[in-house]
């Protein structure tokens, strides 16, 4: 299994970004996806989730200007963000809990991908 993440990159404050992660392999199930984010020196921290019926958390520093999104069809999980803020510039990653063929579910994480919001 790989998930594949993109769509991270440099914006001014207030501008929005869309990211992707694509999960690709003998998936049977996908229990859960997430995004986390991560700056120097800090913990990583759980942005926002989505459960497999399609019920979206948030950590209330980003409530209101991000929306986590899948497509199951596609094993693809998307995070909309808008109205960013400089503290949201971090390196991004995608994670999923999820089955292969008849295995146990894991966890499952993606390469981070940088998000810069410039003031």
């Amino acid at each position: 299994v790989q998930l594949q993440a993109s769509g991270g990159g440099l914006v001014q404050a207030g501008g929005s970004l869309r990211l992707s992660c694509a999960a690709s392999g003998s998936i049977s199930s996908i229990n859960g996806m997430g995004w986390y984010r991560q700056v120097p020196g800090k913990e990583r921290e759980l942005v926002a989730s989505i459960t497999s019926g399609l019920v979206p958390s948030y950590v209330d520093s980003v409530k209101g200007r991000f929306t986590i999104f899948m497509d199951k069809a596609k094993n693809t999980v998307y995070l909309d963000m808008s109205s960013l803020k400089p503290e949201d510039t971090a390196v991004y990653s995608c994670a999923m809990n999820l089955r292969v063929g008849f295995g146990p579910s894991s966890q499952y994480w993606g390469q981070g991908t940088q998000v810069t919001v410039s003031s």
